[in-house]
């Protein structure tokens, strides 16, 4: 009798603590102790618990997926900010229609080709998901033999799927400000669908998807490179076909400063997708383990603290001047850096990493606009230069000891060359492979559709050009500056 009353308290604290996900009344509970076995009892209490941590791991998947969504509004305002309002609109339909893009082109080929069983370089099953994984049992179960580089993730099939979908929406995403101001719409959109259905799945899979850089010994924890450089690397591609906006360099070939038409929209931008990172980066556990989420929620906000100062810092000590693009772009730059090395890194090291990507962000600008590659809002040097450097970064800084058994030690802890090797090895096999394909792309595009929208369009600006509005009527002198 002592024996069952222990167990009748046992189930009770855990019917109060758990009480959100409620299965039964208490009276049915008692019913149920006193018919069954012991041993059964124990086994439905173990289930019990079980289905309960499934319940709350898909809880906080599905909400750390919902705030990347949220940084679609970031990019959003981001890009808007810190163009001219004559492209507005442009700008942001391009982020509003990208995600829609980017959920079908995922959903019907992208998520089999990057999670797919089947070979090193791309998955072969499971290519369209358009079938139906929601005819199978209890949300997903009998696809377990189709998407195995993700049978680690308890949470169900279409938990792990919107969660990776919001992810390759913010690579195509990343092209959008990139080309800005004089892309044509439906251009982007083509593009955009075959990033999204075939070249991210790609890489992806060699990384996430139990691929050959996977295999090899390459870490990427939350996408440095599997997100933010692949999206570099395509828009680089875009740019050097596109070519700079009129007006941006003089004829002895020094950039001329286009400002941005409101950077207030642009710091709430930022804040937005500061924000989202807190999805981004411990989201990507995929399971409410709190020692790690928590750690790598400090870690996120720690280097993009640093690279804010020290891109505030840099821009002060060579511009003469504390730009707000430039601390704006160097939060973004450290919470880019921070996204492969989050898990494994302390919080020291990503403090270190933020501080560095602060630096490179500003440094990169003024690279690139030296070299005449026109990037409105900074892309290249936010999210090309510091993915790769945030995922060299793993091989620098990772210390076995924060997460064990999974990168092992980086060069400074003593770790050797190996894990870097690794991480060169998978920087630069992503760089040939999307780079050459996406210049493949954008230049069939070009020769069947067009790329760039006419002088007349481009002066005017493409909000009445290709959309037929402007963002401010009422402000017809300030839309041509």
């Amino acid at each position: 009798m002592r024996k069952r009353s222990m167990w009748m308290a046992v189930l009770a604290t855990g019917l109060f603590i758990g009480g959100f996900f409620p299965s039964g009344s208490y009276a049915q509970t008692e019913a149920a102790v006193a018919a069954a076995p012991a041993v059964t009892f124990t086994q439905e209490l173990a289930d019990a618990i079980a289905n309960q941590k499934v319940a709350l791991d898909t809880v906080w998947v599905l909400l750390a997926a919902f705030l990347v969504f949220f940084m679609n509004l970031g990019f959003g305002m981001v890009e808007s900010g810190l163009c001219r309002a004559k492209n507005t609109v442009n700008i942001l339909a391009k982020n509003f229609i990208v995600f829609g893009i980017s959920s079908l082109a995922f959903w019907i080929l992208g998520w089999g080709l990057m999670y797919g069983d089947g070979n090193g370089f791309l998955g072969l099953k499971g290519l369209f998901m358009a079938h139906g994984a929601d005819n199978s049992p209890a949300g997903g179960e009998a696809y377990s033999g189709v998407y195995s580089a993700l049978s680690w993730a308890t949470v169900p099939i279409w938990a792990k799927f919107f969660f990776q979908l919001v992810f390759a929406g913010t690579a195509a995403t990343i092209v959008s400000g990139a080309v800005a101001e004089r892309i044509k719409f439906h251009s982007f959109m083509l593009f955009s669908f075959v990033l999204v259905a075939v070249m991210y799945p790609i890489t992806g899979h060699w990384i996430w998807g139990g691929g050959w850089l996977q295999k090899l010994g390459m870490w990427d924890f939350a996408g440095s490179t599997v997100v933010h450089s692949v999206g570099g690397w395509a828009a680089l591609a875009g740019i050097l076909l596109l070519g700079p906006r009129l007006g941006k360099y003089r004829a002895d070939g020094t950039a001329k400063p286009i400002f941005g038409h409101n950077m207030t929209t642009a710091a709430l931008g930022v804040f937005v997708l500061w924000f989202g990172w807190f999805g981004f980066n411990p989201g990507s556990t995929m399971a409410a383990v709190a020692g790690d989420i928590s750690r790598i929620a400090v870690t996120t906000n720690s280097a993009a603290a640093a690279a804010s100062l020290t891109a505030t810092l840099t821009a002060w000590i060579v511009l003469g001047k504390p730009d707000l693009s430039m601390i704006l772009n160097g939060c973004l730059a450290g919470l880019v850096a921070i996204t492969a090395p989050c898990a494994f890194v302390s919080v020291g090291s990503s403090v270190m990493i933020g501080a560095i990507a602060g630096i490179l962000v500003v440094v990169a600008v003024l690279l690139f606009d030296k070299l005449r590659i026109d990037d409105p809002v900074g892309a290249l040097s936010v999210h090309l230069v510091n993915g790769v450097f945030g995922t060299l970064a793993v091989g620098l800084f990772a210390q076995d000891a924060i997460m064990p058994n999974t990168t092992g030690n980086g060069l400074l802890f003593g770790g050797g060359f190996k894990l870097l090797l690794a991480q060169l090895t998978g920087v630069g096999a992503v760089a040939v492979f999307t780079l050459g394909i996406a210049l493949a792309v954008w230049a069939i595009v070009k020769v069947v559709f067009g790329l760039r929208v006419s002088r007349a369009e481009e002066i005017q600006g493409l909000d009445v050009g290709e959309h037929g509005m402007e963002a401010y009527p009422d402000f017809q002198g300030f839309l041509t500056k």
